[in-house]
């Protein structure tokens, strides 16, 4: 008997089966992408956890980022961008897609977790102490996390969400899997897709080569009308609209607009930066990075307007990043048209 208790007691003690070993949250150190001296340090939920999940991988996450140039306005918000899945399988053969969701959510994840992939789902924020002043225990919102490690006897997880890689447990695991919720409650079936990495990271000359290409083909699918002006027609109309509303929609607006807009112009000059080391995009790169700039200062401007309800100072200010659109598009002409 005695020796049958320490084989249990070994047994308890492994270590829990994570995809990329060796990440603790405490000491994760997080890629340049999200450096906060940069300015938009944060993007969005799906890109974000992908900058992350590359650099854990191993790889360059600068080149996915050539879809960002596809990014259009949408009549009241700029496209949420997102690294398209076969971008993703072209540039580093990792093969992503949807996961039915059937049973308990924790008891796929943990399935695929052992089998080495990560499992990317979408998850209540109101539940995540990462998103403390913004959400956690405050606002139910949706947001899109990639689990590392699943402890359901310990109540935690280990998973990527924005700009860094963080643990979660206790209380908060409760909620975030819905632990408590009884017979009469509707089902909990998250959207949520899993991702079949390679065995080995892909080699620099395939990531440029690929990168390149898909480049030029996101080059063609950029939208036709120029989407910063075609905000700027908007503008004025939305900031009046959104002055009559309680000022946390303001947060959400600039969410989905200014935000969205910056920081994915900030990221295409990273891409730009990274597929041509020897400064030939340069030009092309200081246009998205003027529309990043642009979009940071309006979102500050627009605070202040709508607290003040002044909307003067708001007129024109889309102007210089509408100009650096078709600058960008024109320098990328020769190169990726």
């Amino acid at each position: 008997m005695a020796g049958q208790g320490a084989r249990n007691a070994r047994i308890l003690t492994l270590p829990q089966p994570t995809v990329f070993s060796g990440l603790a949250p405490d000491s994760y150190r997080p890629h340049a992408l999200h450096n906060p001296e940069r300015m938009w340090p944060e993007t969005n939920c799906y890109v974000d956890l992908w900058i992350e999940a590359l650099h854990a991988f191993g790889t360059v996450p600068e080149a996915m980022l050539g879809f960002t140039l596809t990014q259009d306005f949408e009549g009241d918000q700029f496209t949420f961008f997102k690294v398209p899945l076969e971008d993703l399988e072209s540039l580093y053969g990792i093969r992503c897609t949807e996961l039915a969701v059937y049973d308990r959510i924790e008891t796929h994840v943990d399935e695929q977790i052992r089998r080495g992939r990560l499992c990317l789902v979408e998850m209540d924020s109101y539940y995540m102490p990462d998103t403390r002043g913004v959400s956690y225990r405050t606002e139910h919102g949706k947001t899109t996390i990639a689990i590392n490690r699943l402890d359901v006897m310990g109540r935690s997880i280990d998973y990527f969400h924005n700009a860094g890689f963080f643990r979660l447990e206790g209380e908060d695991f409760d909620g975030l899997f819905r632990m408590t919720d009884g017979p009469e409650d509707l089902p909990f079936l998250p959207y949520t897709e899993f991702a079949r990495f390679p065995a080995a990271c892909p080699g620099q000359a395939h990531l440029r080569a690929e990168a390149g290409r898909l480049l030029a083909r996101h080059f063609a699918r950029r939208p036709r009308e120029n989407p910063v002006a075609a905000f700027a027609g908007r503008f004025p109309e939305q900031v009046r609209a959104i002055a009559e509303r309680p000022f946390d929609f303001f947060h959400k607006y600039a969410f989905n607009t200014l935000r969205q807009l910056g920081a994915n112009f900030e990221l295409a000059a990273s891409h730009l930066d990274w597929i041509a080391p020897d400064g030939a995009l340069s030009d092309a790169a200081a246009h998205a990075r003027r529309i990043a700039e642009v979009a940071k200062s309006t979102q500050f401007q627009l605070a202040r307007a709508v607290s003040r309800r002044k909307f003067e100072p708001l007129a024109g200010v889309l102007d210089p990043a509408a100009e650096a659109w078709d600058g960008l598009m024109r320098g990328l002409s020769a190169r990726a048209g």
